[in-house]
């Protein structure tokens, strides 16, 4: 990952060469920079900062930006405009069917609150256009009277959020957007748990599940459907059982093959994990699962021990549940 990282790390330098020759690009190897890892606070690798007017002080980390074109506009949105404006519709819809996903912020005017969080969500999801309009001739088109966030999805609206003046922070609205950045259940991979570590929603269900067995259809019809209740809210993953990878996540949940299918739902604050009580996966038994831990009568799992103090000090790192997500994920 960090080779890969580092070349796509190489691609956006040589392009940002040319258009924006004041950014400058550079590469560390902070295993003997003891004292620089302390100071910039590297707790993981790879970690990207930007450093802005030569200060060291409080660099902007950038956070799950795998390829070169989003680190090209990642950079881009932080030293200049973060979104497009659009005066007409013609504009909307060329930015609507420029990539699969595209954001557009309708606003009555533009300098409020709603604004102000908008256009700081979309310096954190470079994957995606964004713009803005407070042409009301625009929002009329698409049948938007009120301050509205539109997510469209290969050029139709996906979702709307109702947006109320300085109600609404810059996390909340990137939670919103990077939810639709994954589909309605994403299956867990090494390219996807990236993506999926990134959305800032700490808490996760999972279902263990072989995707090759008979009854798999039916499983994830159900839970494709409670994942469209509780979207924004948790997030919705699936584990294929049957792939040998996924081994290390298995036994992180202390479940066997012969235990799934299996629900879990993790808190990534702090880690700690719940099952759901029923066996069947039925859409009710998870609905009545996902409500009973979002009011806090779920029932704690399995704990975790306490971190050790000189877990980070030998060559091998000693894991537990608290610092497993960090340290492997």
């Amino acid at each position: 990952a960090s080779q890969n990282l580092s070349e796509e790390f190489a691609k956006a330098a040589g392009e940002l060469k040319k258009e924006a020759p004041r950014i400058q690009f550079g590469k560390m190897d902070v295993t003997h920079q003891q004292d620089l890892r302390k100071e910039f606070n590297v707790q993981q690798f790879p970690t990207v900062k930007l450093f802005v007017d030569g200060s060291r002080n409080n660099p902007i980390d950038c956070t799950g930006v795998r390829q070169a074109s989003a680190f090209i506009t990642w950079v881009k949105r932080r030293t200049g405009p973060s979104t497009v404006l659009i005066n007409s519709t013609a504009q909307a819809e060329a930015l609507i069917n420029a990539e699969d996903l595209a954001v557009i912020g309708f606003f009555k005017e533009l300098d409020n609150g709603s604004v102000e969080a908008f256009c700081e969500a979309a310096r954190d999801v470079p994957e995606m256009p964004f713009g803005m309009t407070a042409s009301k001739d625009v929002g009329a088109s698409y049948g938007i009277h009120r301050d509205t966030l539109v997510v469209f999805k290969k050029g139709k609206p996906a979702h709307k959020e109702v947006l109320e003046d300085n109600r609404q922070s810059k996390l909340d609205l990137t939670t919103l957007i990077k939810t639709f950045t994954l589909d309605l259940v994403t299956e867990y991979n090494l390219e996807t748990s990236v993506k999926i570590f990134d959305v800032p929603v700490e808490s996760h269900m999972l279902l263990f599940t072989p995707a090759r067995s008979e009854a798999f259809g039916a499983i994830y019809e159900n839970y494709s459907a409670a994942a469209a209740e509780f979207r924004g809210k948790m997030l919705f993953v699936l584990v294929d059982t049957s792939e040998p990878r996924n081994g290390r996540v298995l036994e992180y949940f202390h479940i066997r093959r012969v235990d799934v299918p299996a629900v879990r739902i993790l808190n990534l604050s702090s880690d700690a994990k719940y099952k759901m009580p029923a066996g069947e996966v039925t859409v009710e038994n998870l609905k009545a699962f996902c409500q009973s831990y979002l009011s806090g009568k779920a029932k704690l799992h399995l704990s975790s021990e306490a971190i050790p103090e000189d877990w980070d000090k030998r060559p091998v790192k000693v894991l537990v549940g608290k610092n497993f997500n960090k340290i492997v994920f």
